[in-house]
């Protein structure tokens, strides 16, 4: 099918010259008949019919020599028909129906009235110019609020061909390279996990108590520090026995500058693309990047460009919830952190605790926990009109639910002193690993680029935001 998308782009190419010299030629033919003459052919001397084949005849090479570009240079495209393949394998199922109504640019009110988005990716995906949206700020600005999908009368899918492509781009710019191809690819998903399990296995073997983990009461010793005493079956269950405090920071410390620096190269990767783009067709950077940082934060913040959907408009909700409850449970890890080796305030804390890091701790997991189950239960709402959605998004989705479900149950099998708490406890902390290993190559990394195309298309003075 790709192959017949090449060979009809040439045809049309081809077509085009011929039409081209097809309409000189009239062009010709009708100067030729609107030369003013003094009346009948019959009555015109030699010399007067003379000199009007001799007018048309220059007019007609002015035409041709003047006023005529090279068509032929300017449809010159090269397309590249594994990269159609690949978008229609990673989603862009439908591109190939789309026949450039623009009625997804029409209902998008999002996209900005110059030049609008997706029409023009749309087009340019069934070409197979990778280059050309490789470096298109527009596939970030695009929010997947699905209105193009569900109005499409060809059923093309806009928005899904987009997301193809918006993946795409994260793999193409991922660092190290291997990662950002296995996390998209269902056929790598065993390995993937595998990565985190076993690091965690290692991490536990060396520095725990894998086979038996064990259990014992805590009590203070004379300067108030909480310590683990009286080691023996069925006393409280201490996580910390399992896995020391400090192997999971140094393991999760290392995983998180990690992902610190792929994000760092891949969107620096990015950036340069789009301004080597944005360049050579004549735009020009009319500020900074960190200047125009705030403003999108602002707008990421409140979620405002969620709340231009109409097909999906409850998805600002859900997605706020998710958004808060992970920048809950960042602040609860880092009171944590901050007590446990600054205040030497050891975990578990109680309910009455002077800094409230439970309470935080929980009302951001049960906002998690709303803001998952709303995302999955839209997902099956919506799916008549705009699909379920395609494997990069349930990965995220599965990992995302399975953090919070598992942090939660760690917590109450604990106090229920439960010893299948350390099983839970294992999966919780290996899925928080795999989350912090791939986050940027996974969907999350959606956040980073759409950012950093937010704040380009500021800077170019494509997009200043919306009212």
């Amino acid at each position: 099918m790709a192959d017949e998308t090449v060979d009809k782009t040439e045809e049309t190419a081809g077509a085009g010259n011929d039409a081209t010299a097809d309409a000189t030629a009239e062009e010709t033919a009708v100067t030729a008949a609107e030369t003013p003459v003094a009346g009948d052919a019959s009555e015109l001397s030699e010399g007067d019919t003379a000199a009007t084949e001799a007018q048309v005849a220059s007019e007609a090479t002015s035409v041709t020599a003047e006023n005529v570009p090279d068509v032929r240079e300017a449809m010159l495209i090269k397309p590249d028909v594994g990269f159609v393949k690949e978008i229609i394998n990673g989603g862009g199922t439908d591109l190939k129906k789309c026949y450039q109504c623009a009625t997804c640019s029409v209902v998008c009110n999002l996209t900005p009235d110059d030049s609008p988005f997706p029409r023009k990716e749309m087009m340019w995906a069934q070409w197979g110019l990778k280059d050309k949206l490789m470096g298109d700020p527009d596939v970030w600005l695009c929010h997947q609020c699905s209105d193009c999908v569900a109005q499409c009368p060809r059923g093309a899918k806009p928005g899904r061909v987009l997301q193809a492509i918006a993946k795409m781009t994260i793999s193409r710019f991922s660092w190290p390279g291997i990662l950002g191809k296995g996390v998209g690819s269902p056929a790598a998903l065993v390995l993937m996990v595998a990565i985190p399990v076993l690091i965690l296995l290692g991490v536990i073997s060396q520095f725990g108590h894998l086979t038996n983990p064990s259990k014992g009461n805590i009590i203070l010793d004379g300067s108030g520090h909480q310590i683990v005493q009286d080691v023996k079956t069925g006393g409280e269950i201490i996580y910390s026995n399992f896995i020391p405090i400090p192997a999971v920071d140094i393991t999760f410390t290392l995983a998180f500058f990690f992902a610190i620096l792929a994000f760092a190269v891949g969107s620096s990767r990015y950036w340069k693309l789009l301004s080597a783009h944005a360049v050579s067709e004549g735009g020009t950077l009319k500020g900074s990047g960190l200047g125009n940082l705030g403003p999108v934060l602002g707008e990421i913040i409140t979620h405002k460009r969620f709340g231009k959907c109409d097909e999906t408009e409850d998805r600002k909700v859900s997605h706020m919830f998710i958004f808060y409850a992970f920048l809950g449970l960042f602040v609860t890890t880092a009171i944590s952190v901050i007590g446990e080796y600054l205040l030497h305030k050891h975990s578990p804390y109680g309910w009455n605790n002077a800094v409230p890091v439970k309470w935080i701790g929980s009302v951001s997991a049960a906002a998690g926990l709303i803001g998952i189950g709303w995302i999955m239960i839209n997902r099956f709402k919506h799916a008549a009109k705009i699909g379920i959605g395609a494997y990069f998004d349930w990965l995220l989705i599965s990992v995302v639910a399975t953090v919070i479900v598992t942090g939660i149950l760690a917590w109450g099998l604990r106090v229920a002193n439960t010893p299948v708490a350390y099983t839970v406890y294992f999966i919780h902390l290996a899925s928080v690993l795999f989350l912090f290993i791939y986050a940027p190559f996974s969907k999350m990394a959606h956040m980073v680029y759409r950012t950093v195309a937010l704040v380009f298309a500021r800077v170019t003075g494509r997009d200043m935001g919306i009212e």
